[in-house]
Formats: C-alpha cells, sequence, structure tokens
C-alpha cells in the first residue's frame, strides 16, 4: 500500500524550514524532503518526532492510499501547446497545478512507447492553447505531491529531471519558448518557468524583460546557466555563414522560430541593426518550435542555418558559430517555493556533481546555477 502525507502542509502551517524540521527530530534535510516527496517511508520513531514536533498526531500526518478516493476513470483537464494538433488516442503526462489539472502531450521522438498518464478522449477542434478536454486517466500513481511541471525550452531540463528523480521527485517538462512559458506562469498553469529573455549587459543581467510581467515580489527567479547562442550550421560550415549579413547571400536558406521564442527576438535584434528587411532573408517565414526542431532541419539539409544554442548543436553534430552569451533564469511563484520538489530543486542547482555533468554535456556556464536573483 502507497503512503501518503500531509507533512509538507503541516510543517508551511507551523512555519519550519525543512532543516529546523531535521534538526528538530534528528535526521537529515534530505529525509524531510524525501518523506513529503512520498519516496520514503519513516518508521514509527520517526512519525511519533513528527507528530510531536509539529503538535499533531501521526493519522493526521500520514494516511494509506487505499483509504483515499481513487482517481476518476475520466476527467476534464487542460492541455497544453498548440503548435501540434492533439488528436484523440494523443498519450498525455498530467499534473496538478494549483486547482487545474494539465495534461502535456509527450515530446515526439524514440522508438519506443513513453511513460503516459491518460489518454485524450475528445478532440480539440480549434488547436487553441491550454484547450480543455476530456481525458481517460490511467490510474492514480500520478497525483502526488512530488511531482512539479515546468515549461521552457532547455534541453538540459532532462539532466535536472534525472537528478530529482534520485531523490524521489519528479519533474515534467513542457517544452515551450520563453514568452509563452512565463505566459503559462502567469495563468498559474506550471510551478515553473524557463526563459531567456532577460538580457546580459555591461556584466550583468537586465531582469526587466521578465519582472514586467508579474506584480512586484510575487516571483522569485533562479539563475541556472550562462549558454551560448549563435548561428548552427552544416559541419564545415560549407555556406560560410558568420554575420546576419549573410543571410542575404544567393543560396543561403535559414529556419526561423516561432513568434515568442528568445532566439526569434535575437534575429529580429540583428536585423534592424543591419536594416536588412526580413522580406530579404529566405527562409524567415518558414517557422518551426524548438531548438532541436529547427536544429535537425539543417543537419537534413533542409536548411542552411538557425540560431540555437552550442548544446543543441554540440549534440547533433553540428557546427556553431557564437553570437551572444544570455543567462537562463527559472521563475518560481514565491508562494510555490516551499513546495518539496522546488526546494530538491533548488538545492540540486548548487550541487557540483550536477553543474558538472551539465557543463560537460552543454558547454553552459553553470557557476551561478542556484543563485537567487530576486
Amino acid at each position: 500500500m502507497d503512503i501518503r502525507n500531509n507533512l509538507a502542509q503541516l510543517r508551511t502551517k507551523r512555519g519550519l524550514g525543512a532543516a529546523q524540521l531535521a534538526a528538530e527530530i534528528g535526521v537529515s534535510r534530505q529525509t524531510i524532503y524525501a518523506i513529503e516527496a512520498g519516496s520514503y517511508v519513516p518508521n514509527t520513531a520517526v512519525s511519533l518526532k513528527l507528530a510531536r514536533t509539529l503538535a499533531t498526531t501521526v493519522e493526521e500526518i500520514f494516511q494509506i492510499d487505499s483509504e483515499l478516493p481513487a482517481s476518476a476513470e475520466t476527467a476534464e483537464a487542460i492541455v497544453l501547446g498548440g503548435v501540434e494538433p492533439v488528436l484523440p488516442g494523443q498519450h498525455l503526462r498530467l499534473c496538478r497545478v494549483n486547482k487545474h489539472l494539465v495534461a502535456i502531450p509527450p515530446e515526439p521522438g524514440g522508438w519506443g512507447l513513453q511513460a503516459m498518464d491518460a489518454v485524450l478522449l475528445t478532440p480539440i477542434r480549434d488547436r487553441k492553447q491550454n484547450s480543455k478536454a476530456k481525458v481517460k486517466i490511467l490510474g492514480n500513481s500520478w497525483d502526488h505531491a512530488a511531482r512539479v511541471l515546468i515549461a521552457g525550452c532547455d534541453p538540459s531540463a532532462s539532466i535536472l529531471a534525472n537528478a530529482l528523480q534520485r531523490q524521489g521527485c519528479e519533474l515534467i517538462i513542457d517544452y515551450e519558448n520563453s514568452t509563452r512559458s512565463l505566459e503559462l506562469l502567469q495563468e498559474g498553469l506550471v510551478h515553473i518557468a524557463g526563459t531567456h529573455l532577460a538580457d546580459k549587459v555591461t556584466g550583468k543581467t537586465d531582469l526587466l524583460p521578465v519582472t514586467k510581467m508579474f506584480p512586484r515580489n510575487s516571483v522569485a527567479i533562479i539563475s541556472y546557466a550562462m549558454w551560448q547562442e549563435g548561428f548552427v550550421v552544416i559541419r564545415g560550415n560549407p555556406k560560410k555563414i558568420f554575420n546576419v549579413t549573410d543571410f542575404v547571400r544567393r543560396g543561403v536558406h535559414i529556419v526561423n522560430r516561432e513568434s515568442g521564442a528568445g532566439c526569434r527576438r535575437l534575429l529580429d535584434d540583428m536585423l534592424r541593426e543591419h536594416g536588412i528587411p526580413s522580406s530579404q532573408v529566405k527562409g524567415y517565414e518558414q517557422v518551426v518550435a524548438g531548438h532541436f526542431p529547427a536544429a535537425r532541419m539543417v543537419q537534413s539539409g533542409t536548411a542552411d542555418c538557425c540560431i540555437s544554442t552550442e548544446a543543441v548543436a554540440r549534440s547533433l553534430g553540428l557546427d556553431f558559430i557564437p553570437l551572444v552569451e544570455k543567462p537562463y533564469h527559472l521563475v518560481i511563484c514565491r508562494a510555490q517555493l516551499e513546495l518539496s520538489p522546488i526546494q530538491a530543486l533548488c538545492e540540486t542547482l548548487g550541487h557540483v556533481s550536477f553543474r558538472n555533468e551539465v557543463e560537460i554535456c552543454t558547454g553552459y556556464n553553470m557557476h551561478t546555477a542556484g543563485d537567487r536573483l530576486i
């Protein structure tokens, strides 16, 4: 039988931090996180100490899963993503965010079926983002406090997910561009938004593009990485593309990113700076969503160049011409900072082993990962 608990809620209600509670009962802070995440069930002695410290009963902290109502077979969920059509039978991941049941189509690719929590039952006719639809839920193993939802475009989110999984937490990833990720956070449909809309100017990061979207003191911004954005080209760069002015040469064809993407904004800024109309750039109107889909068009020879990150070029064996160094941040509503998986995530960012793994795999600079900017 699975054990569910209310430890995180009771701890927050009593105004106790995880480290403080751990010290009170003689365990590690990681143990408190694991208990709250549901990945570790404490023994009788620890359970009694928790109840005494929190001035409650063991029964109020812990419940046997069979005593709780089972998930409904069908439910209405908010289905994220409006780029690709989502049809009946589509597999979905589920996550509870605030009071919403949110469904995310898994990323396409691979030869096997990906993990799923539900199946779409009704068609989404208008294909609008955040459409409500009926889904068939496959059990209730997904419905736990250790699961959090992040929206963003960083490919290394999968490395972060693996690191959190080892701590009993589950990170569900909705790959969206920076603008869309922040909009989803505004709407209360994700726990975390990843963005590279902020600019690095004169040695420091300008957070205005992010902070102006949210009320004062409503969000925390956590540094994740500094990465290089630039031209991704075929190995050997046969078209000799080194500057945005090369885009107007005969025979050069690019692939663009969707409106709202940070790389799209970088391209538009460079064209504006050089006085180049977008109509003179072949492929400007050819738009794909996501770093990898754009780079794969270069890899296949469908396009000669796209703007993306060094990590994407490296993973696909393509050449990379750096243009700018940009910060990538995680934006979190302050009201959710006490959630156990988010606390575990913030701690993970500071681990040397995690930083080294991401740097080796991506080329990012992770020296400030985990630093709280506001």
